[in-house]
Parts: C-alpha cells; sequence; structure tokens
C-alpha cells in the first residue's frame, strides 16, 4: 500500500497487498498468494482500468474535456469509473443488467454515476446475468454512446483493460513474490487482467503456468458448448467464445469452478483468512486448490482478489 500523500483517490489505486493464504492451506502441499484487488478504492481490480482507460484516452485525445464517458458494466468497472470520471470531471453513465447485485447499482450512483439498468431476458433467472443479458446490455450502451455523442470507455476492446494489468498488476505481484511464484489463475471476464498478468508474467519468467479459470458448464474459452449459460457466478464467464486480451500463447490450460465451489471458497476466504470477497475470487481460490491438489503440488499458486463481498450482500452467497 501506498505510504505517501496522494493528490486525489486516483492515486491510490495499485500497489494493494500480496497476502499468503496460510491458513487456507495448512494442510496442503503447497501455497497460494492473493493479490487483495477488493483493497482499491472502489473494492476492485477494474479500479486499475477506470484509470488506464481515461488516462490513455486523455493522453491520445479521444477524450474532450467534459465529454460524458459511458460504459457497459456489471458494477466493478462502473464504480473504477465513476470514480476516476468523479475526480476528473466526466459525466458518467454506467449501463448494467437488473441481473446484477443492486448493491453495485446503489456504489455507483452514490460516486456520482447515473446508472441505466437493463432488463433481463424474459427466460433469464433473477440474479444471474446470461451472456443474451450481456447483448442486451451492449445494444442499450450503444444507443446512449450515439445519442450523446459520448466517450465509450470499451473494456472489451480498449487496450486499457490490458496495459493496466500488463503494466502494473503484474509487475507488482513479481516483486512481492520476488518472482517465486510457479503458476497462475484467473477467473475470466474481459479477460484485461489474465491477458496482463499472464503476459508481464511470462515476460519475466517463462516457467510460469497460466490457467483460464471458467464457470462449470459455460467454460466456452476451452472449446466446450455452454450448457450453463445462467450461472451465478457474477463478473464473467459470459459464454463469450473470443476475447482480445486472451491469446492462446499464453493459456498453459483451462479450469472448470462450479457455482458451489466458488461458494464455498469464498466463504472459506472470509471465515479463515478474514479476506471478504465475492463470487470470482472464491471461483479462482477454487481453481488454486484444483492446481495443489494435481499438476501444481508443491509450487505456489498467485491468484487475485477480485472485488468486495460487500458488493453481494444481498445475494445468496451471504445468505
Amino acid at each position: 500500500m501506498r505510504a505517501d500523500l496522494c493528490p486525489s483517490v486516483i492515486q491510490a489505486i495499485g500497489e494493494t497487498p500480496l497476502v499468503e493464504l496460510a491458513r487456507v492451506t495448512r494442510n496442503l502441499d503447497g501455497r497460494i498468494l492473493a493479490k487483495l484487488e477488493n483493497l482499491n478504492p472502489g473494492y476492485s481490480k477494474k479500479d486499475r482500468i477506470a484509470r488506464q482507460i481515461i488516462e490513455d484516452a486523455e493522453a491520445a485525445g479521444t477524450l474532450a474535456p467534459g465529454q460524458t464517458v459511458v460504459e457497459l458494466t456489471s458494477g466493478n468497472t462502473g464504480t473504477g469509473l465513476a470514480i476516476v470520471c468523479g475526480v476528473l470531471g466526466y459525466p458518467f453513465v454506467a449501463v448494467m443488467s437488473k441481473g446484477n447485485s443492486a448493491e453495485r447499482a446503489r456504489m455507483m450512483a452514490a460516486l456520482g454515476a447515473e446508472v441505466v439498468l437493463v432488463d433481463q431476458l424474459p427466460s433469464s433467472v433473477p440474479g444471474q446475468v446470461s451472456g443474451g443479458d450481456l447483448e442486451q446490455v451492449e445494444l442499450e450502451t450503444q444507443r446512449i454512446v450515439r445519442e450523446r455523442h459520448a466517450f465509450r470507455a470499451d473494456q472489451f476492446n480498449l487496450e486499457g483493460n490490458f496495459r493496466a494489468h500488463y503494466l502494473h498488476t503484474g509487475p507488482e505481484i513479481l516483486r512481492q513474490a520476488k518472482n517465486q511464484i510457479h503458476a497462475f489463475c484467473d477467473f475470466v471476464g474481459s479477460g484485461g487482467s489474465f491477458g496482463g498478468c499472464a503476459t508481464a508474467f511470462k515476460e519475466a519468467v517463462p516457467q510460469i503456468k497460466c490457467y483460464v479459470v471458467e464457470p462449470r458448464g459455460a467454460a466456452v474459452l476451452a472449446g466446450e458448448p455452454s450448457r450453463r449459460p445462467n450461472h451465478r457466478i457474477q463478473g464473467g464467464g459470459y459464454s463469450m467464445a473470443a476475447l482480445k486480451f486472451v491469446k492462446r500463447d499464453i493459456v498453459d490450460g483451462y479450469l472448470q469452478v462450479s457455482e458451489h465451489e466458488a461458494m464455498q471458497a469464498a466463504r472459506r476466504l472470509a471465515k479463515e483468512e478474514g479476506i471478504f470477497a465475492g463470487f470470482s475470487s472464491g471461483a479462482n481460490l477454487a481453481a488454486a486448490l484444483q492446481l495443489l491438489a494435481g499438476p501444481h503440488r508443491g509450487r505456489t499458486i498467485v491468484i487475485i482478489i477480485c472485488d468486495s463481498g460487500l458488493k453481494y450482500l444481498t445475494t445468496d452467497l451471504w445468505a
């Protein structure tokens, strides 16, 4: 964590702690190190990409002073953008499915964002965002961008998503772990944290193995058909078979985690390690435990704690 005086909260983004999960692994052969991205100002790793995307756009001249910023979000990217845009003076519109947890919408609104909630498809389960739901959010986002002549902070396509993790998160982990890691696994949403960190890791230590984590039954990146698009692991697994930042040459394998495994692992993080996190963080821990039980027994695995459990208090994760 930063020890110097920050001129604004934007400079407080990043330099999060790396913590060993010694209690979860007490009876196992190996180590799991967790990067606590839930300690960013907006309580998620997405603060990093919000800062990078806006800074890149300012530098390139593609974002005009006072121009409206719009983005599709499950809540975390929107929270980061609400913080960054609020400090820098850009109006921000967050477009989100009603299937995401209510806490996220309330937090973005409290931070000054205009939040547009999009109805789920009739076939969708409340609280479970499907790929079809995401398509509806995308259409509404495009409409708002056109009508308001806004800047689209497109996390699925703008290089700032990748660069935030390639330039910062990955190198921070390597420095904190003194390059002594053997594998990295990451639950994939937009693919920015996986792609950025994996690329940084392999450039520094080519032997580090990098694994994509997906919901069981919706592992389309692994080449499987999507049988459970309405899974409950919020923030990813949207049945998108092609992601710009997940390049095949940096993927060493694919891991699948069930909803139950992700939820149980998130609860273990809270009870045993004092780390209050969400569904995707639980998925990362469950996947890391698979690696320690299999091909990386006795080794050191790195995961990301993607966001805070505070964003899921109304979901069945904490029922």
